[in-house]
């Protein structure tokens, strides 16, 4: 995903004048061929996550489209109260693209994780995010972001599902029962996980703005599972606006808040936190019973 964001946006700086990319120094020497061509658009502020995002908000009111990229720690924890001020108090939009994901740099320690990313934006209006699942859904997500001036977050990640699933909104891929709905890389263990249950499969690669509609129209029944890649509960509020009126009863499953200390690999963590097929399937028939 991380090699796709990089050959996309190369080509975007290339296309359009408008396009900008602020970097902290992460993936900067990836993007050294294409700063000399454009050294006003493509700008490096070194270490300084909350200057990147203050450069942004800045290119953004000159009507520029900046593209912002770290890992998420960074670009989003770190950077939090710029996000806040200079892009939404000032109502103007930017493209954050982030690697790292929840817990795939694992073996940095905890510095690195964020599965908190998407929760601290849902505290903010108007974001929309992108949660690929494969590396191929990326430049739709990022092309798509340059012909417009909203707020956008593209969260990249080193885990990917086995085949692309292009286009937004919400998807059913398999039909049957309860309803269980996975967010981007988390797609493949869910389906493994649910091989020969009696579950209804939906897919999206775009959790906000929620697909209220496509989500009520693939309820079957009265029980829902989500399964996100970040923090666990972080879309739950959503889910239960969206099926307002429906009785329902909720699973939520994604990254808990018990900092997992022993560094090991991103999937040692899938595993601690219950989100590998196995954990999967144990919380999943659990819950229906």
């Amino acid at each position: 995903m991380r090699e796709t964001f990089i050959a996309t946006t190369t080509a975007l700086l290339d296309e359009d004048p408008r396009t900008a990319l602020v970097l902290a120094d992460i993936s900067a020497d990836r993007f050294a061929e294409v700063q000399r061509r454009h050294p006003d658009r493509v700008l490096n502020v070194g270490i300084r996550e909350q200057l990147m995002a203050g450069v942004g908000g800045g290119l953004a009111l000159t009507g520029m489209r900046p593209y912002l990229h770290s890992y998420a720690p960074f670009l989003i924890d770190r950077a939090y109260e710029q996000i806040k001020l200079d892009f939404a108090h000032q109502d103007v939009g930017a493209v954050l693209v982030s690697i790292g994901a929840s817990y795939d740099a694992a073996a940095e320690g905890y510095t690195h994780q964020s599965p908190g990313d998407v929760a601290l934006l849902d505290t903010l209006d108007g974001w929309t995010v992108h949660v690929p699942g494969h590396r191929d859904e990326v430049a739709e997500a990022l092309r798509a972001a340059a012909r417009h001036d909203d707020r956008v977050y593209v969260r990249l990640s080193t885990q990917e599902n086995s085949h692309p699933h292009l286009g937004g909104g919400l998807r059913v891929l398999r039909e049957g029962g309860p309803l269980v709905v996975a967010v981007g890389p988390m797609l493949d263990p869910v389906l493994e996980a649910t091989l020969g249950l009696d579950v209804t499969v939906a897919y999206t690669n775009t959790p906000r703005p929620l697909d209220t509609a496509a989500l009520r129209s693939a309820m079957r029944g009265d029980e829902i599972v989500v399964v996100e890649p970040y923090a666990k509960g972080t879309s739950a509020h959503l889910v239960g606006e969206a099926l307002s009126g429906l009785p329902h009863r909720s699973l939520h499953l994604g990254v808990g808040r018990a900092e997992v200390r022993r560094y090991g690999s991103r999937h040692d963590h899938a595993r601690a936190h219950g989100l590998d097929p196995a954990g999967l399937r144990r919380s999943i028939e659990a819950f229906l019973g």
